[in-house]
């Protein structure tokens, strides 16, 4: 069985109704990304970070897979399919992936501030004076800026064994998730899926590029891995 491996990035999720930072110039859902998504901000203002966290899990609860994640699961039917993605929601999961490495942490999951390992899956709010079992705060279980990407190194293993990359809903611009690329086996068919692609057909060899939303590319695209 043949193994694919699956980039996602924001784009993924957008059908979805999940906004991220880039699409307002620099504001994730209104605020500062450095007030919301650093240590800086973090040791600045607490309260103010773990209130953007609850909104966004709560938000979770309002959403659903979109097409392009349902299909992805789908294709589980012929293909061994491990997804990395850049994404924090859980939406890969709720549509029946049964492999996802998250490169930047998961909302659904808090940790202690001064032990990352110690991680506690939560759909609830937290608030400032909840603790972890090591009596320390707990912080959302995201990787921010400045941050080092504690999964990178699984998820170069993960690609370096792929037969075929897709990548879906991501500029490829953002490190170090975008050095991916340059670590699976040389000559395996790449697909690009994004309505707005930054990647060309003459950028990487053996790569085509699907100029459409998550939507409707990945179910296209699915369909055609499906049938072969």
């Amino acid at each position: 069985m043949k193994n694919i491996v699956v980039l996602t990035g924001a784009g993924m999720s957008a059908e979805s109704g999940i906004k991220t930072f880039r699409d307002a110039g620099g504001l994730w859902e209104g605020y500062d990304v450095m007030e919301v998504a650093s240590p800086e901000g973090w040791h600045s203002n607490k309260e103010l970070v773990l209130d953007f966290y609850n909104q966004r899990r709560a938000q979770l609860k309002e959403v659903q897979p979109n097409k392009g994640h349902i299909a992805l699961a789908e294709l589980e039917i012929e293909y061994n399919v491990q997804i990395v993605t850049q994404n924090v929601d859980d939406l890969h999961e709720r549509a029946g992936s049964s492999n996802v490495l998250h490169l930047h942490g998961e909302l659904r999951k808090v940790r202690s501030e001064r032990n990352e390992h110690l991680i506690t899956e939560t759909t609830e709010p937290i608030y400032l004076g909840d603790k972890a079992s090591d009596g320390h705060q707990l912080r959302p279980h995201i990787v921010w800026f400045g941050e080092e990407v504690p999964e990178l190194h699984n998820a170069i293993t993960i690609t370096e064994k792929a037969d075929v990359l897709i990548i879906i809903g991501t500029s490829m611009q953002v490190y170090p998730a975008a050095n991916l690329i340059h670590y699976i086996p040389r000559g395996i068919p790449i697909y690009f899926i994004d309505p707005n692609p930054s990647i060309s057909g003459s950028s990487f060899e053996n790569i085509s590029v699907i100029s459409e939303p998550a939507g409707t590319g990945v179910t296209r695209l699915v369909t055609e891995l499906l049938s072969k």
